[in-house]
């Protein structure tokens, strides 16, 4: 469980998040939403230690992220999985290279170990020949598998995921959506992802943080988001047109 504490940040006058408290318990698939500029970049870095808030705790199923020493913090790094928004998969590497990487980063697997492992991750995000490929030789939505890959090599109690359905089709974001669940679900990862994506909202979003101004202004479920009254939520979900008709076949089922 990661629990977040009136979080605090600025940025010389700036202030981009005022006071946020949460919880993203494992097991569940948690999104962050809100519109550009509404805090969720600066959110999601604070709760991967790339920015120290000023005010405020994140605690990592108990123990609190500023009060760690330095090999305490590398250890909560070494259980943190990252699916970044472009995939940032390395060029000059290979596919199964890519994978492999955390693994010479934060364990000591020798060679053979490492490769048995990738192999047996890749197979899960069904990439099972796809290792000597490099990632310019590889669609969208299998870079964005890779990337997955890469994330859950090192069995994270912590998965993260910044926009990870950037730039793909329809079609192909709902795969990427539907396995992240279910990793999530196998693995029992605290899975948070940063999104814009209604769609992913609607298939995934078991709890939905919605930031405004660097405030929580609403948190719940894909479910609850249905009924809520709170005019900054709606007025955010039915700029969707997607979010409009797959509200109308919600309630038509329910009828």
């Amino acid at each position: 469980m990661i629990e977040v504490n009136n979080l605090h940040k600025s940025f010389g006058d700036l202030h981009v998040l005022k006071g946020i408290s949460t919880k993203f318990l494992p097991g569940y698939t948690n999104l962050i939403i809100g519109q550009s500029g509404s805090g969720k970049t600066v959110f999601l870095k604070c709760l991967l230690g790339l920015i120290e808030p000023e005010e405020g705790t994140i605690c990592f199923d108990g123990q609190t992220y500023s009060e760690l020493t330095i090999n305490e913090r590398r250890d909560i790094r070494s259980k943190i999985g990252m699916v970044f928004q472009g995939g940032a998969l390395f060029d000059s590497m290979s596919i199964l290279e890519n994978v492999m990487f955390p693994l010479r980063m934060f364990t000591k697997m020798n060679l053979s170990e490492r490769q048995d492992r990738a192999d047996e991750v890749l197979k899960r995000v069904n990439l099972p020949n796809a290792h000597h490929k490099k990632p310019s030789e590889a669609s969208g939505g299998m870079q964005k598998r890779v990337a997955i890959a890469r994330a859950i090599v090192n069995n994270p109690k912590y998965l993260f995921c910044d926009e990870p359905n950037s730039g793909l089709d329809p079609k192909t974001a709902i795969v990427i959506d539907n396995l992240i669940k279910e990793i999530t679900d196998e693995y029992n990862i605290t899975t948070v992802i940063n999104s814009h994506d209604m769609n992913s909202v609607m298939e995934i979003g078991e709890k939905i943080v919605f930031l405004k101004d660097g405030v929580k202004e609403w948190e719940g479920s894909k479910e609850t988001i249905f009924k809520t009254d709170n005019e900054a939520v709606t007025n955010f979900v039915y700029s969707s047109e997607l979010f409009k008709k797959v509200k109308q076949m919600y309630l038509e089922e329910r009828n």
